[in-house]
């Protein structure tokens, strides 16, 4: 899967600790998990080849460090064939469109229990 960055995360930190609730912190990382994987599914729609249905099926979230993490992925092992594509088949990209769709709003949200 791709390694994806965010910068600014420790001056967030620093603010979440100083102003927040770790239970709000939680349903932020909670709610945007959802949204990512709802995203994610509805993305995962492919046009070409042979397509089942079975990637956007796998698609799963997890909660994890307590509920500070959450992880969205395909459990198909060639969904990374299908977002980056092959030297016989164009890339479908569908894992990075979701994210960058929830990024924002994830952000925002963080931000929002900043104030």
């Amino acid at each position: 899967m791709a390694d994806i960055k965010i910068n600014g995360l420790e001056e967030l930190q620093a603010k979440l600790k100083k102003n927040v609730t770790m239970d709000a912190v939680k349903t932020v990382v909670q709610h945007n998990g959802e949204q990512l994987d709802n995203t994610m599914k509805r993305q995962a729609v492919f046009t070409k080849g042979y397509s089942t249905g079975d990637t956007a099926r796998s698609i799963m979230l997890s909660l994890a460090d307590g509920g500070f993490s959450a992880k969205v992925g395909p459990g198909t092992d060639y969904a990374v064939y299908v977002e980056y594509g092959t030297r016989f088949m164009a890339a479908q990209p569908f894992i990075k469109p979701a994210f960058e769709v929830v990024k924002p709003k994830f952000l925002e949200d963080l931000k929002k229990l900043c104030v």
